[in-house]
């Protein structure tokens, strides 16, 4: 029984294996991702609202120990850096239509977020040494790699607070939380690594300072592309990963839109159920390793995807997290379908949600 627990977790493959069906074929298949991660998976996720049923304790120790939970989600390093490198030797060879183009570059920057960055969420929050490299790999392929630090040391401290980036607020629109989330995640980043420095008594510029090495390591990465290849390529390949956190910021928006803690002399209260937003639909949790399990998550970020809990006082979303990334393009819509649901937490938990600063204005 464990053993089809682990297949399901295989679905992640079908959208690398149409990106590489978009490289040979190019025309109409370049589109392919696209089509299937934003029109195929939300179709599905409307028809089923997914389980929320729980692994009992022994099922959970299983799951823990078993290894190809591991191997499924290590595969994804190899997986992305050749779909990776494959896409700059195409963008290199030209040649294409312009629809082709932007199928190809959507597709990759698709696999930057998915395959990229949400793979490397779950991986950053890992103890090992490689399993840490891993995630900063994969965070590489998006330019992203900040994201190691101030996920790990600020996000999580500061969620669904006014002070943590990531935590969008209520009645903003996702075009503005994008502009602000890139600059001050990126911004936090330093001050948490300076920070960290400082209880060292090292200089910011000591060589253990990881926000330069992130920094040599990406801008290594773009020179590299724009001499092996061409500038062009390079500024392409920069597209994508844009497109790629871009993904990152909208599950961002998505995840903790309009969820605030009180804060009293003594500070937060701590982080429950309610400040995350949720969903059970099948499909997004197996092509995003179960993030939108993302209540429990934030209760232990040490918990691996597989066992990852639902609660029953953690907000559900009305779909999935493919479908409400489209709805959150839609400010309107947006607005229409989240606020009255933020209200009402509001009103049935007024002791652990406290009324955002935008709305009680």
């Amino acid at each position: 029984m464990n053993r089809l627990r682990i297949i399901k977790y295989l679905l992640i493959f079908t959208a690398p294996a149409l990106a590489v069906l978009g490289f040979i074929y190019r025309g109409p298949w370049t589109w392919a991702v696209p089509i299937y991660a934003y029109g195929l998976v939300p179709f599905v996720e409307i028809l089923s609202k997914g389980t929320r049923k729980n692994m009992d304790d022994v099922e959970e120790e299983v799951a823990k120990k078993d290894r190809l939970y591991d191997y499924i989600i290590y595969s994804m390093v190899p997986v992305q850096w050749a779909m990776f490198i494959a896409f700059m030797f195409i963008m290199e060879e030209g040649g294409l239509q312009m629809y082709e183009y932007a199928g190809l570059i959507f597709s990759m920057g698709i696999a930057c977020g998915v395959l990229g960055i949400n793979v490397a969420h779950e991986l950053g929050h890992r103890k090992k040494w490689y399993e840490q490299w891993m995630s900063k790999a994969l965070l590489l392929t998006a330019q992203y790699m900040h994201f190691f630090i101030e996920h790990n040391r600020g996000h999580h401290k500061n969620v669904s607070t006014e002070g943590d980036p990531a935590t969008a607020r209520y009645g903003e629109m996702f075009y503005t939380f994008w502009v602000r989330s890139v600059v001050m995640s990126y911004i936090s980043a330093w001050k948490l690594e300076l920070k960290r420095l400082n209880r060292k008594e090292l200089p910011w510029y000591h060589w253990s300072n990881e926000m330069i090495f992130y920094t040599f390591c990406q801008v290594g990465l773009l020179v590299t592309v724009a001499l092996v290849f061409s500038v062009p390529t390079m500024l392409i390949t920069l597209g994508a990963s844009v497109i790629g956190f871009s993904l990152l910021e909208i599950i961002n928006y998505v995840e903790h839109y309009g969820l605030v803690r009180h804060k009293s002399e003594k500070g937060f209260k701590r982080v429950l159920p309610i400040h995350s937003w949720n969903s059970n639909h099948p499909m997004g949790r197996l092509i995003l390793f179960e993030v939108t399990r993302h209540s429990d998550h934030h209760y232990m970020a040490s918990r691996k995807y597989q066992v990852l809990r639902h609660f029953d006082d953690a907000p559900q979303l009305p779909t999935g997290y493919p479908g409400m990334i489209i709805l959150a393009t839609i400010p309107p819509l947006w607005f229409m379908v989240m606020n009255p649901r933020v209200k009402a937490l509001q009103e049935k938990y007024p002791d652990d949600l406290r009324v955002p600063l935008a709305q009680a204005a």
